[in-house]
């Protein structure tokens, strides 16, 4: 292989032709195979989904781990529901203590009423005594049901602005981070599951933790009732209350857990019903008949499904009754306690019926309490992985900078340009040096692989290279606003966008815009594309809506979606135009248009036409040829000079490709065809 060659140098021929394939020797496969895992342990064959690493978190989280939490996760909310909203954020906290207040102080009232009935004297003397202790029971009771809706206007005002501000965020620094985040496997993960979970989770677990204070004041306040009649009580509150706590958490982990392992067995089913309906496989699946295959490897698995959805529920069943009846053992003793305690004369009778009321309220509030804490605890963990990828996001955007790319360049240059992709070791560009003029035809060639598309996004700004530099018109690109440098570089790809949009926002989405247009240059890009005649033939031409989703939306066909894409580049009409492979899908004579628009017939005589292709027919007219092998030029020159060179790899390609094209002798009808 021969160092790069810049233009005007000579370039070295290589010493071998075109690289065959690569391959090992492959064994014959057995005679059967399963389809999938076969064994009862489903979930362990499955690999852990990107969106559901914390599923099930809570299950294996211990007491400790989540009463450490929580007080963090309530500032991390509170946090968050002030910057959206101060004043709803303080109306919930206000509402919600006076709330439990009225509380406290209703159960008080409750008491008060129990000692003026559980007084001596005539029935109707005691009932009239206990009168305005009952109306101002009924005053606190509905005074706290005006908190509560006061607390539930509250939340509805901040929630959805906390949801609103979390996910604009996340979207803004998402849609702008470096291109090379996006294709890491890694960081798209991340961002896909803060999307699927985080914003989803970030919305519940608002009013999931009103709930949990909620419970918290309840409990505190049921404590400080049992602490004002006597203080022996509060011991009893937690014989009462442990057991129904102990039992609360079990429940709840074995919940967690039971969804965790549905959701993984769920997981495998549908791939199966995805196929049976889906409409890219509906033809194949038709053609080699192979619905009964799928559906009885289904009839499996949702089999052992239904299986273990009974084994869950029997198991929750079991693990209720042991909570009740380990629960119901605590409030006997507790009820046995109290009892001693009234006979002792230690508390009035009305004292001890209040009692019981207040130990009842403080076990329902324990449950609830418990049940919140592992719900929070676990959407928590989804919440924080959102903020994480956002401030993550936040280190990987684009450079920022005063000085904007220019709306015109005379000369673009790489000089000893070096890329490698994070996680790969072998370099995709090593030492790549080359200068693009103003108004020049370039073609990049070479094998998969090679390095072609990698050195056109360097040239785009899409990515940044590890060493040597890309300048316009000497200025490092790296010394520009990124944005400013995309909005200055066209690219069209085989496999453009598809938006679900007009046909005309199709097209000027390349500005910036879906609204505004220039309706001279659409119709220049279009007819230039021959994205007209596709246009011209649509119901209600560039207004049609470009997609199935929308009623009276149209499909496209792909080579159709490639004029688009090509009318899209054209009209940015930017200083720089890259296409790779855009007429892949395209027909003969909508492919020669295309090369004979941007080659030929160009809207902009100054711009530097970029073009990767494989089929090397089209680059013939490109003034440069640069060949790309294994991250570097090996020749560069036009297609004459290529031509010429004795054992190049070019005129390799060229030769075999235009052999393809050559008539052949048929062998004679009567005589039977024999293998070469």
């Amino acid at each position: 292989m021969t160092e790069s060659a810049r233009p005007g140098e000579p370039s070295t021929p290589p010493t071998n032709t075109i690289p065959g394939p690569r391959a090992e020797p492959l064994p014959p496969p057995p005679a059967t195979v399963a389809a999938g895992p076969q064994d009862d342990n489903l979930t362990d064959e499955l690999e852990e989904a990107y969106w559901s690493v914390h599923d099930g978190a809570a299950a294996d989280a211990t007491v400790a781990q989540v009463l450490t939490r929580l007080p963090r996760i309530t500032a991390l909310i509170g946090r968050l529901a002030w910057q959206a909203d101060r004043r709803a954020t303080l109306c919930v906290v206000v509402c919600q203590l006076a709330s439990a207040a009225m509380s406290a102080l209703g159960l008080i009232a409750g008491i008060a009423v129990l000692q003026h009935l559980f007084a001596e004297g005539p029935t109707p003397d005691r009932v009239r005594a206990s009168l305005p202790q009952l109306l101002l029971v009924i005053a606190l009771l509905g005074a706290r049901a005006g908190l509560e809706s006061g607390v539930a206007v509250a939340q509805a005002r901040v929630t959805p602005k906390i949801r609103t501000a979390l996910e604009c965020d996340f979207l803004h620094l998402t849609a702008h981070v470096r291109l090379e985040a996006v294709e890491d496997a890694g960081w798209h993960d991340e961002v896909h599951r803060a999307n699927d979970r985080g914003l989803f989770y970030a919305r519940q677990i608002v009013g999931q933790v009103v709930s949990l204070a909620s419970a918290a004041l309840a409990l505190v306040g049921t404590a400080g009732v049992l602490g004002i009649l006597h203080p022996a009580l509060l011991p009893l509150l937690l014989l009462s209350v442990l057991p129904v706590g102990f039992a609360a958490v079990r429940s709840a982990r074995a919940r967690f857990s039971s969804f965790k392992r549905w959701n993984a067995l769920q997981r495998r089913v549908r791939v199966f019903s995805w196929l049976l309906l889906d409409v890219d496989a509906a033809a194949e699946l038709r053609s080699d008949t192979a619905q009964g295959a799928l559906l009885e490897e289904h009839r499996r698995l949702t089999l052992k499904i239904a299986a273990e959805d009974t084994r869950l529920g029997v198991h929750a069943a079991l693990l209720n009754l042991a909570g009740r009846a380990v629960g119901g053992l605590g409030t006997g003793i507790t009820y046995a306690a109290l009892a001693a305690m009234l006979i002792a004369g230690w508390l009035p009778l009305a004292a001890g019926a209040g009692a019981v009321l207040a130990i009842q309220s403080g076990q329902v509030a324990l449950t609830r309490l418990v049940e919140v804490a592992h719900l929070v605890y676990e959407y928590a963990l989804w919440v924080s992985d959102l903020l994480t990828v956002q401030e993550r996001s936040r280190r990987l955007l684009p450079a920022q900078a005063d000085l904007q790319a220019p709306s015109t360049v005379g000369r673009i240059t790489l000089d000893d340009v070096h890329f490698t992709y994070p996680g790969k070791e072998a370099a995709a560009l090593n030492g790549i040096s080359m200068t693009l003029t103003a108004g020049q035809k370039v073609a990049f060639v070479g094998l998969n692989g090679s390095g072609k598309s990698t050195c056109a996004k360097l040239l785009a700004g899409l990515y940044e290279p590890e060493c040597g530099s890309v300048r316009w018109d000497g200025t490092d690109v790296r010394e520009m606003d990124a944005q400013s440098l995309h909005r200055q570089v066209a690219c069209v790809l085989q496999e453009p966008v598809r938006f679900p949009f007009s046909a005309l926002s199709n097209i000027t989405a390349a500005t910036g815009t879906l609204t505004q247009a220039d309706p001279a240059r659409t119709l220049a890009a279009a007819r230039a594309s021959g994205a007209d005649a596709v246009i011209a033939s649509l119901p209600d031409t560039w207004e049609t809506l470009l997609s199935k989703r929308f009623k009276g939306g149209q499909q496209l066909s792909g080579g159709q979606w490639a004029k688009i894409a090509v009318a899209r580049g054209l009209y940015k009409n930017a200083p720089l135009l890259l296409l790779d492979e855009p007429t892949a899908s395209m027909d003969p004579p909508s492919e020669h248009a295309v090369y004979e628009a941007v080659l030929r017939g160009r809207l902009r005589e100054d711009q530097i036409t970029v073009l990767i292709s494989h089929r090397l027919a089209s680059v013939v007219d490109c003034d440069t040829i640069y060949v790309f092998d294994e991250g570097r030029i090996t020749e560069s020159g036009s297609h004459e000079e290529l031509m010429a060179l004795e054992g190049g790899t070019y005129a390799a390609m060229f030769t075999l490709q235009a052999g393809g094209y050559r008539a052949r002798s048929s062998p004679p009808l009567d005589k039977p065809l024999t293998p070469s």
